[in-house]
């Protein structure tokens, strides 16, 4: 399936590259994010038409390219990205977007993947190497400011960023101790279920050692107890043993 990039894709593409995907990645993955759009003739039709457009203006020679240089080494482009408190960007400032403002700017037209810089993910000035023609390049100055502000100098830039840094590293750490932990309680679980199970007290391995009779030590010792009588038997008893007395026999 054909789709048309409307952001650039890592390992897969730059903005507005017609690429080859299968059918289930673009449904379920790339179209719901806005990532791509289908690559309906219309809009290939369109592409190829801007690229030309853009092509007239792009260096065709090393003369072209010295002077295309002049122009960009003394051009500025600024990005006002979203931000957060220590600097990081809620999204990045990609080559296609350099080529892009370049050319918004300038109407100057350079390769996206002759723009020498990764995906630039926190707000800072920088020098962004291009390649123009052959071995004719030019670094364009670039600031990446906070939406609605400027950007603090530069020694305030780097200590946001390394308080930012020993926050990742503390955040890592504490995962580390908290699977550390957790390794710990697995692997004591595994050996208290690997252990024989308690024999109680000694001499209790055997609760009911049987006699030479078939019969267990409690139930040998039942037998031998004497039956205990009744009240009613011991008063029986009782009267049978009492003496008669003179009068009884009078009477």
């Amino acid at each position: 399936m054909q789709i048309i990039l409307l952001k650039d894709v890592e390992k897969l593409g730059l903005r507005g590259d017609v690429v080859d995907v299968a059918r289930g990645y673009a449904r379920n993955y790339l179209l719901p994010r806005c990532l791509a759009e289908v690559a309906t003739p219309a809009r290939v039709t369109e592409l190829e038409r801007v690229e030309a457009q853009r092509a007239t203006r792009e260096a065709r020679s090393t003369e072209q390219a010295q002077e295309i240089a002049e122009v960009l080494g003394t051009t500025v482009l600024r990005f006002e990205v979203k931000s957060g408190p220590t600097g990081s960007l809620f999204g990045s400032v990609t080559p296609t977007d350099v080529a892009d403002e370049i050319w918004r700017t300038q109407k100057i037209r350079v390769d996206r993947r002759k723009v020498g810089i990764d995906p630039i993910k926190r707000i800072g000035r920088y020098a962004i190497p291009i390649g123009l023609f052959e071995d004719v390049q030019v670094d364009v100055k670039t600031l990446v400011v906070p939406e609605g502000g400027e950007l603090p100098p530069e020694e305030e830039l780097a200590a946001l960023e390394a308080a930012e840094a020993e926050a990742a590293a503390a955040a890592a750490a504490e995962h580390e101790d908290a699977e550390s932990v957790v390794a710990e309680v697995i692997a004591e679980e595994e050996l208290a279920e690997d252990e024989p199970a308690d024999a109680g007290p000694e001499g209790a391995e055997e609760e009911e050692a049987v006699t030479a009779f078939g019969e267990t030590a409690s139930e040998r010792v039942e037998h031998d107890e004497p039956a205990s009588w009744s009240d009613e038997a011991v008063s029986e008893s009782v009267e049978q043993e009492k003496p008669v007395s003179p009068s009884d026999e009078t009477t």
